[in-house]
């Protein structure tokens, strides 16, 4: 058994990790304590001598040897900004995230030899790393636990319940689809297995059960990923926290709904008005939005001075928003030209009917709505409508080559197909979802593409 606590210094790692250990007869070990042993200088001193850049790499080192130990680590409270030792810390463990309140924080670490990381005064310093360190604290934990006002072994008796995990196998109340197997495969999961899925309706086309079973095999987790196909997302919200979920990956026709459902959303969510990554900490659920990310990636480099976005949901304005960083001047197209306004006029774009496009003659074509997926023969655009040269992008990638992709590669169109959008928004929302980094080509690798 591993376990790993995180969190901000004055939290109560040390403390309630010793506890925890004690109780379970586990080892203990502190990495910063670690960092002492090896270099024989005080943490204060290699921060007051060196400074941070000097620590970290120290600390990389040390948790790295810890991936394969069993018993109780508590790490320092910048180690998961680190991609890598996150990796190293979650490779057969459970690792749980300790918060306070600022205030009781100051409080705690009050008369501290260690020197400022920013200058500010302690109480603005607290907030100020707190509201940086937040996101990468909630990806990299499984559990998250109060400590404030509370007495360390009350929090020790906590996480050891939780740690546990939940009292029987998975199984999702009633009206949720789930392919064949699925719910045989569920039922074998452990206690403490971490549980993440796809929310969205349809859902059962998605490939993204295999791929995050496949790198959680990868990286040494224990969790499964799993479908909560259903119409209804609060249904979805409610049995997530009924059965521990962890994280969602969303997709149509919930990202609004995930939006409108968070406690905290990162400023691209906000901006978009949409929400593909859903973190559950407790009773908080904290939003964000990568789809933005699996469209401009494999747009960077393609020189364009007008684009057109087909559709006006979430994952067309996820496409806006992405095409204007990227310096296009965007109109978004929709067979709902109202629709295709409201979303326009968020973002200062021109809009428009389908039937426009030869009017606005782009140079790269997002489509973004569910038309010609798993089989639908469908296309919102005509050979006449695309000129030679245009770059379409797909965003459906069930099946790889769609009709749209089809008529566009037969006009001498280039043609990007949406599992390109898939695996970038994929590594960023694992990133997101876990704090461990995937690069693109690993993402491939596992895909069999």
């Amino acid at each position: 058994m591993k376990v790993v606590l995180i969190g901000y210094r004055g939290t109560g790692k040390t403390t309630v990790g010793k506890m925890v250990a004690r109780r379970l007869s586990l080892p203990f070990l502190d990495t910063d304590a670690l960092v002492e042993e090896m270099t024989g200088i005080s943490i204060p001193t290699i921060f007051a001598s060196a400074g941070e850049a000097a620590f970290r790499p120290l600390e990389r080192e040390v948790i790295a040897s810890l991936a394969d130990f069993r018993g109780v680590i508590a790490t320092g409270g910048g180690a998961v900004l680190d991609p890598e030792n996150v990796r190293a810390l979650r490779t057969g463990g459970t690792v749980v995230l300790l918060e306070a309140d600022p205030e009781e924080v100051v409080t705690r670490i009050a008369g501290s030899d260690r020197p400022s990381l920013t200058g500010l005064q302690p109480e603005e310093e607290v907030q100020s790393l707190l509201r940086t360190r937040r996101p990468f604290y909630l990806a990299a934990a499984d559990i998250c636990v109060r400590t404030g006002g509370r007495r360390p072994d009350g929090v020790a008796d906590e996480i050891i319940a939780r740690c546990a995990g939940r009292p029987g196998p998975v199984s999702l109340p009633a009206g949720f689809s789930l392919p064949s197997g699925e719910a045989e495969r569920l039922a074998t999961l452990g206690p403490a297995t971490g549980l993440y899925g796809i929310a969205g309706h349809p859902a059962l086309h998605s490939r993204s059960p295999l791929l995050y079973n496949a790198l959680f095999a990868r990286y040494g987790m224990d969790a499964a990923y799993t479908f909560f196909d259903h119409p209804d997302f609060g249904a979805v919200l409610n049995a997530a926290r009924l059965l521990g979920v962890r994280g969602l990956s969303v997709t149509i026709p919930h990202k609004e709904a995930a939006l409108a459902a968070s406690d905290e959303a990162d400023r691209h969510a906000a901006a978009i008005g949409a929400a593909n990554t859903l973190i559950l900490c407790g009773d908080h659920v904290r939003v964000s939005n990568t789809d933005w990310v699996g469209v401009r990636r494999p747009l960077e480099g393609v020189a364009a001075e007008r684009a057109v976005v087909l559709g006006a949901g979430g994952a067309a304005a996820a496409a806006v928003y992405a095409l204007l960083s990227l310096g296009y001047g965007v109109t978004v197209l929709a067979r709902d030209a109202g629709k295709a306004e409201a979303l326009a006029a968020r973002f200062g774009c021109e809009a428009g009917a389908i039937r426009d496009i030869d009017r606005v003659r782009p140079e790269v074509v997002v489509h973004a709505t569910p038309v010609g997926m798993a089989g639908d023969p469908r296309s919102l655009l005509a050979p006449e409508d695309l000129r030679p040269g245009t770059t379409v992008f797909d965003l459906v990638y069930t099946p790889k080559e769609t009709p749209l992709l089809r008529t566009a590669a037969a006009r001498g169109c280039r043609t990007i197909p949406g599992t390109e959008m898939f695996v970038y928004q994929a590594c960023e929302q694992f990133l997101h979802m876990t704090g461990i980094r995937v690069d693109d080509l690993t993402m491939w690798e596992v895909l069999g593409e």
